[in-house]
């Protein structure tokens, strides 16, 4: 699946490749608009259908995973919401053990999320990943989604990797696309990025079910 002699640097998702989309799937479709008709005294069906026009509108965008927006558009305190529900935050099998893995090897791991830094935040509170990775980075420290093939360049000038020899993980397609489109040689799909649902199709793109398939080789000792 991957010829680890290729690469050097390895660029992780967080949101559905390192950490399970059901918290994320939940809070957007169902905790949101659930306090969204209690606040503004309508129907649960109202409020998804207002709040799922806004969504589909941004998607895609800076603004579609920025909370401050977000907070702006429905009046409601989108950290502090997510904090409520933070016990559904959860690892994907196998993650820490393949960034362990990645690091032993000699490579480097780097996080490259488009969650705004209120999420990643949390979600490094809950899920103590940091010291796993060579450098964590939101797309917002960019100004530019992951979907914008020009934030890999940026990512680029200060994590020094050079695009040939760069594996990127992602669970979206645009994302997987957008770095392609930028140079990035090796990129693999998750199959299943949130536990609750079907898996889905990876396109052109190797699927990823499990990180222990793919876990590189241990870097060979010195003897000189």
């Amino acid at each position: 699946m991957i010829c680890w002699d290729h690469i050097d640097t390895v660029l992780l998702d967080m949101d559905g490749t390192l950490l399970d989309l059901y918290f994320d799937n939940y809070f957007w479709m169902e905790f949101l608009p659930q306090r969204y008709a209690e606040a503004k005294h309508i129907s649960l069906d109202d409020a998804k259908t207002q709040l799922f026009a806004r969504f589909s509108e941004h998607r895609g965008t800076l603004n579609w995973y920025c909370l401050d927006f977000w907070r702006q558009e429905t009046g409601l305190d989108i950290v502090a919401m997510k904090a409520e529900v933070k016990d559904l935050i959860g690892l994907r099998p196998n993650a820490i053990t393949f960034l362990q893995k990645v690091r032993e090897s000699g490579r480097k791991a780097v996080l490259i999320t488009n969650a705004h830094r209120g999420s990643l935040d949390l979600k490094l509170e809950q899920i103590p990943m940091a010291p796993h990775f060579d450098g964590i980075f939101s797309s917002h420290d960019f100004g530019l989604p992951k979907e914008d093939p020009h934030l890999w360049s940026r990512l680029q000038a200060v994590m020094h990797y050079e695009p040939a020899r760069t594996l990127l993980i992602d669970d979206s397609l645009a994302v997987l696309r957008s770095a392609k489109k930028a140079g990035i040689a090796h990129t693999l799909g998750v199959l299943q990025p949130d536990s609750q649902k079907q898996s889905m199709d990876t396109e052109e793109f190797i699927g990823l079910d499990c990180f222990s398939r793919i876990y590189p080789p241990s870097a060979q000792p010195d003897n000189h």
